[in-house]
């Protein structure tokens, strides 16, 4: 009897955002000037050494069926490699991570080997991920607000907190349906919604909103700028910092490794083998997916 591929225990709809920019959270690059060239290069390569091994940490992450990962409790939803505004650098990434707990998110956060590398690990090798900021992220599901990747543009990543004050003089809510008409009616958003503090439990009223996570589609780095300029939001001063970033999305899901049926002489499967590797059980009746 043919066993399909469960469904992760983890789709429990708490999705956290982790940000990670390398030179504000390590100590061995925020000590140097800022304007030493060298240093941002030296982020640079350090990060995209280390860019596979966190590809292939967030897909075992997302492995789950009966035999192999089972007391999987986070799964990488998705993981973006944000750039520098002049394009030539890799700068930090911002990740979603669909998890029961904090606790659990933190966890698997902790085995990121790019932010152990960043952060270091203690001497039994486990690494302290509290500086890394955690946000609960809450998508707005509405089906406009879905654009593919790079249609009619390039993938960009607008990063917005709130004024202190926004939490007390109904700004936000105030503005939020003209916010939302404008996202709709451009055609361009990937997806967006409230950040709110990271509470234990979704529905504790100290988690409230304190900004903005939103990707969208733009020809070039002005017209995004633009773009967000003219968002009601920001118009109406809700927010205290907005950042724009290109991104690279990363494929940390590790599923898109079947068989090219146009291009067969291209290897795809080197998933599989990482996954043989591990220990998963590659040829199983769970991995459907795979042995098609």
């Amino acid at each position: 009897e043919e066993i399909p591929v469960p469904m992760s225990r983890n789709n429990v709809g708490n999705r956290f955002l982790a940000l990670v920019f390398d030179k504000s959270i390590s100590d061995k690059y925020s000590e140097k000037a800022d304007d030493d060239g060298d240093v941002l290069w030296e982020m640079h390569d350090d990060r995209i050494a280390l860019t596979e091994d966190h590809v292939m940490w967030a897909r075992k992450q997302n492995l789950y069926n009966e035999t192999f990962n089972t007391g999987s409790a986070a799964d990488v939803l998705w993981s973006n490699q944000l750039l520098s505004s002049d394009l030539q650098r890799t700068v930090g990434h911002a990740m979603c991570i669909d998890s029961p707990t904090i606790h659990n998110c933190r966890e698997a956060l902790s085995r990121d080997p790019i932010i152990r590398s960043l952060l270091g690990v203690d001497s039994d090798g486990e690494c302290d991920v509290s500086s890394i900021p955690l946000y609960r992220w809450r998508q707005i599901r509405d089906h406009t607000l879905r654009r593919d990747d790079g249609r009619d543009g390039l993938p960009q990543m607008v990063l917005a907190f709130d004024r202190p004050e926004a939490k007390s003089d109904g700004l936000r809510e105030e503005i939020f349906n003209d916010h939302l008409e404008y996202l709709i009616r451009s055609e361009r958003v990937i997806s967006a919604g409230p950040l709110h503090v990271a509470t234990e439990e979704k529905t504790d009223s100290k988690s409230v909103a304190v900004g903005t996570l939103m990707f969208f589609n733009a020809p070039n780095r002005d017209n995004a700028v633009e773009f967000v300029e003219n968002d009601p939001a920001s118009k109406a001063g809700l927010y205290e910092t907005i950042t724009v970033h290109r991104y690279n999305n990363l494929d940390v899901t590790g599923k898109f490794v079947s068989e090219n049926l146009y291009f067969p002489e291209q290897n795809t499967y080197q998933m599989k083998d990482a996954m043989g590797h591990w220990g998963y059980p590659v040829d199983d009746l769970q991995t459907k997916w795979l042995n098609q």
